[in-house]
């Protein structure tokens, strides 16, 4: 009875332990976190380009709603209609058209009161008596060969730039993070073969070998966001390399590994959420790095299929119409300013994580 008592105190013990160590850590890290805002709330410049990113999510997700040949709302035949939100209804298998509306063109039925978004366009309406139009009233940033409204083509090809940059540097952090923390904590032969690997993969030219599966497989936006993800991760996995090999040796990993938790858990639980401020440096710079490059393969006229319209494709179409500059001074200007704002960012956080700047260390 003494020995099981024994081992239940202690057992108790490891526990009370092991939650006060997560407890004080939650607290570094809320600390940390509000030392880091504060320190980048002082860059005017990050905060700016903080604005931007955040007005170019706002289009990206309200897209829809700002250029669509759909209106918000119709009043036909006596009945109202929300044809928007009815189509994202629709999408989702929860709601049909009315037959009087299955293949109509809004902007023609009679006997209707309608209420169109700001640009009464979707980038694949195609109107061939109005190609090259300039910049006017009707269309704010002109049309091109086809007739298609340019403004409405950057509000939708801003969804496809920043998807392609998210989701491909999405696949990038989470083989980074792992193979980073593996070298990082383990070190020795595992480090060795992972620092190995670090230095064939940037031996790897993204852009050639995109370049070269596009000339394999039919244009893919799915492929595009896959390939740049798989060669896109040797940077976020040196940043967690750098910060497993840092953090393995502090105290409070010392304390867990005594208390016999497993190592996935202290890599995972303990050491990650302590490791992530550097990284997030690296995926915003590779956010920032994914959107350029997908729009100088679209600009080169592989990477997305040839109806999917992107800033990239519409460049495309000012190299053999030169007098058509508004092809690209527009989505050229939306290309560098949204590749700026996600540089500013990362500038903006490194800055603010630097110890030599804040003295934290």
């Amino acid at each position: 009875m003494s020995r099981r008592g024994g081992n239940s105190k202690s057992v108790w013990r490891q526990k009370i332990m092991s939650s006060s160590n997560r407890e004080k850590g939650r607290e570094k890290g809320a600390k940390l976190s509000a030392l880091v805002w504060r320190e980048f709330k002082r860059n005017r410049v990050a905060i700016a380009g903080l604005y931007v990113v955040c007005f170019l999510l706002g289009i990206a997700l309200f897209a829809d709603f700002l250029a669509n040949d759909k209106p918000y709302y119709l009043r036909y035949q006596g009945k109202s209609y929300f044809p928007i939100l009815r189509g994202y209804m629709v999408q989702l298998g929860l709601a049909r058209l009315p037959p009087e509306l299955l293949n109509v063109e809004y902007k023609t039925l009679d006997n209707q009161a309608a209420v169109f978004p700001p640009i009464p366009y979707r980038p694949s309406n195609v109107n061939l008596t109005a190609s090259y139009a300039p910049p006017s009233g009707k269309h704010w940033l002109g049309t091109d060969k086809l007739g298609r409204d340019v403004m409405a083509g950057i509000i939708h090809g801003s969804r496809i730039s920043l998807s392609i940059g998210f989701v491909a540097v999405g696949i990038s952090l989470m083989i980074g993070v792992i193979l980073g923390a593996l070298a990082g904590f383990f070190g020795g032969w595992i480090d060795l073969v992972t620092s190995r690997l670090f230095e064939l993969m940037l031996a790897i030219p993204t852009f050639f070998l995109l370049i070269t599966i596009a000339a394999v497989f039919p244009p893919s936006i799915f492929l595009t966001m896959v390939i740049i993800g798989l060669t896109g991760w040797v940077g976020i996995a040196r940043f967690a390399r750098n910060e497993f090999l840092k953090l393995r040796s502090l105290d409070y990993v010392t304390a867990a590994l005594a208390l016999g938790v497993s190592s996935r858990q202290i890599m995972f639980r303990h050491i990650l959420p302590n490791a992530m401020a550097p990284v997030m440096v690296s995926v915003v710079l590779g956010v920032a790095g994914a959107i350029l490059l997908e729009s100088g393969l679209s600009f080169l006229g592989i990477g997305v299929p040839a109806d999917t319209v992107t800033w990239g494709s519409i460049l495309n179409e000012a190299r053999s119409n030169t007098f058509a500059w508004w092809l690209a001074v527009f989505p050229g200007f939306a290309i560098f300013i949204t590749v700026l704002a996600y540089y500013l960012v990362g500038e903006g956080l490194r800055d603010a994580l630097d110890p030599r700047l804040r003295g934290l260390r």
